[in-house]
């Protein structure tokens, strides 16, 4: 097993979270059984939010600036997510790596320190948040996604931390959060690093090589860069429409 890093793309909003379940779902060949990890960007400004959540309680949510902003739903859980101005990366785990196996709390936990350790490497020092509200259980196909902060009550990411966010060793502030969610196929994460609260971070590029080194110490196996997967012809775009329909965003 190798943690495969894929090459670091600008996309809108929608396709950014059909690429990132599309790692998770159908990735292709006998490359299934790795370990994958992009960073990302945004073509406009773009917020997210918890497949879980009420749309009209995210719209009274936003800000009064992000008008014209793109917003989706994710297929992980979690609260609402500004882009704006954050450092966005997906990583899934495959079925039978042990980390796939534990609690939603624990794999929080881990793949946190491991971004932890790359902050402080680049110059950011940062712990993890110790009390917050209970995690939820591992997260199931048809259950209600583990997200960021993993609280149970709606939630805007950033606006506090909960239970092994990353934060600033002195001030607190909220750095980083994340939401999950399990299928049988893996686990997969959608991870923030908010840029305005990581002021001492020297070369973001530098902060993905170390989170990488990181996470690839973390579980175990070699980190190799990987060429953009080829998925089924139409099959992106077709699921890319499918996050950028009014139907989607407005599912609940």
């Amino acid at each position: 097993m190798k943690l495969q890093v894929l090459p670091a793309r600008l996309d809108s909003a929608a396709a950014n979270m059909a690429a990132d379940f599309l790692m998770l779902r159908r990735y292709p060949g006998p490359e299934s059984a790795s370990a994958r990890f992009r960073a990302y960007g945004w073509h406009r400004p773009a917020f997210t939010f918890g497949y879980s959540q009420k749309i009209d309680w995210v719209r009274a949510q936003l800000p009064s600036d992000a008008e014209g902003a793109e917003l989706v739903r994710r297929p992980t859980g979690g609260g609402l997510v500004d882009h704006r101005e954050d450092w966005t990366y997906a990583l899934v785990i495959p079925r039978g790596h042990a980390l796939e196996k534990v609690r939603a709390v624990e794999s929080y936990r881990l793949v946190h320190e491991a971004l932890r350790t790359a902050l402080a490497t680049c110059g950011q020092p940062a712990v993890l948040q110790e009390r917050g509200e209970p995690a939820l259980e591992a997260e199931s196909e048809n259950g209600e996604p583990a997200g960021c902060a993993m609280a149970k009550a709606p939630t805007v990411c950033f606006t506090r931390a909960e239970l092994y966010d990353v934060v600033d060793v002195k001030t607190g502030e909220k750095i980083a959060g994340a939401a999950q969610k399990r299928t049988k196929e893996g686990l997969l994460f959608q991870g923030s690093v908010r840029r305005p609260s990581a002021v001492k971070v020297r070369d973001w590029d530098e902060l993905g090589e170390a989170f990488v080194a990181e996470l690839a110490k973390a579980l175990g196996i070699e980190a190799e860069e990987t060429p953009w997967p080829d998925f089924r012809e139409g099959e992106h775009e077709a699921l890319t429409e499918q996050y950028a329909a009014q139907e989607w965003t407005e599912a609940r």
